[in-house]
């Protein structure tokens, strides 16, 4: 049997190199097919080391950073053949496919690259921390109170880009020797500014819920996934309700890990195409495009999983509820939001009808919600969040100028005393 094993395990790996192999030679003819890179336009790169199943990572920042490109070039680097081409196929910002430490060097050495963002805290990121002379900056893929907010790698860059002052305490509650005042910067939420996509149904007096579960996590301490514990029993109550219409976007990791997790979600997709089936007026949709901003500004109430969804609504300032996990080894942060927010437990979710009216009409809750939205994202007047992203990357730019310029100034220093020396031993 081992023997056997081993045999597949190879003809596996070995598939997978070929299927990389063919990847890296389509991205390869498609950028080839295009214009090249201009040499030493970009100043500002976006460091992605993921595929393709992590694209909703970078979407998000998609149209940000192309209002901030009018400003300051934007490149992507690219370092998976599978997120390469995606990218290409989507509304991205120009990329450069950097798939090796070798590539990743050459076109570094074509451009003046001064400012480098990360939306993520993949283990490669670690070798392009080894470039100096430019700021490596964190953005991340969105507000969370998850342990993934806080973790020790915000150490490594040299700033984070932070929602507000929620970010700020989170970080100083749990990690030693950071200096918050001087290594994070505040921004709100930019994307705020640029929902995406348009209505997918004619909206009419139906109460629009939208259900925005997160994958089911691949340790207990992050088994925040309602799918199968709130998810099948919410869904069934309001697609047999005639007053509302769900808007059903699930996590696109959601069954990577757990079968049964997978099994639920497919369940659900199955139930809303009945449901449509039975009443085309409810024009209930099931979500996995990749356009995130139209769900979150149009649902009248929103469900979600402990996750960055939790904050991407709360940046609307509209009702929402938090799943509360089953697990009790789910590691909950009730320091911030969590700790005053409209949570639905597992024996709730089958009554989410009364829930959703309840939560419309609670005027203290409506109160509190406001509270918090100040307290995470600052002032969220439409365009504010702009301007502070822009303003953070303008001060980087002007502080990058100001170290070059002691530099220069330090090596024409030593280039001066060279020649006094010179001149003292001809004299």
């Amino acid at each position: 049997m081992g023997a056997v094993s081993d045999v597949k395990k190879a003809y596996r790996l070995l598939k997978r190199a070929l299927a990389s192999r063919t990847a890296v030679q389509r991205v390869r003819r498609r950028l080839a097919a295009s214009e090249p890179h201009e040499p030493g336009r970009y100043r500002v790169a976006v460091y992605f080391a993921d595929g393709a199943v992590n694209m909703y990572q970078m979407r998000q920042w998609y149209r940000p950073l192309a209002e901030l490109g009018r400003r300051w070039p934007v490149v992507v680097l690219a370092r998976s053949a599978t997120g390469a081409d995606r990218l290409l196929d989507e509304d991205a910002p120009p990329v450069a496919f950097v798939p090796t430490v070798r590539d990743l060097e050459r076109f570094l050495a074509t451009q003046d690259i001064r400012v480098v963002l990360y939306v993520n805290q993949n283990t490669r990121n670690f070798q392009m921390f080894r470039y100096g002379r430019r700021w490596h900056v964190f953005i991340n893929h969105g507000e969370s109170d998850k342990m993934y907010m806080t973790t020790n790698q915000y150490k490594a860059y040299d700033y984070a880009f932070v929602a507000g002052q929620a970010a700020r305490d989170r970080l100083s509650r749990t990690l030693w020797d950071y200096d918050i005042d001087r290594r994070t910067i505040e921004i709100g939420r930019p994307q705020a500014d640029h929902y995406s996509g348009s209505l997918p149904y004619t909206p009419d007096e139906r109460t629009v819920v939208l259900y925005a579960p997160t994958w089911e996590g691949d340790r207990p301490s992050a088994h925040y996934g309602s799918i199968a514990t709130h998810g099948e029993a919410l869904m069934s109550a309001l697609l047999a309700s005639p007053h509302h219409r769900v808007v059903y976007r699930p996590h696109p990791r959601s069954g990577v890990v757990d079968h049964e997790y997978g099994a639920a979600h497919r369940r659900i997709i199955a139930a809303i195409t009945a449901a449509n089936a039975a009443d085309p007026r409810a024009q209930h949709v099931y979500d996995d495009g990749p356009d995130l901003g139209w769900q979150l500004a149009a649902a009248d109430v929103a469900i979600v999983d402990i996750s960055a969804m939790v904050y991407d609504r709360l940046a609307v300032g509209k009702p929402l509820m938090i799943t509360r996990p089953s697990d009790e080894r789910a590691s909950i942060d009730t320091n911030g939001y969590l700790s005053d927010c409209e949570w639905l437990t597992t024996d709730a979710a089958a009554d989410i009808v009364a829930e959703v009216e309840r939560v419309r009409a609670d005027e203290a809750a409506v109160a509190r919600l406001r509270m918090w939205v100040q307290h995470y994202f600052g002032d969220t007047t439409p365009g504010v969040a702009t301007e502070k992203f822009h303003a953070a990357i303008e001060r980087l730019m002007q502080d990058w100028d100001r170290w070059h310029a002691h530099e220069i100034g330090a090596i024409r220093g030593d280039e001066d005393d060279d020649d006094d020396e010179t001149d003292d031993e001809e004299a």
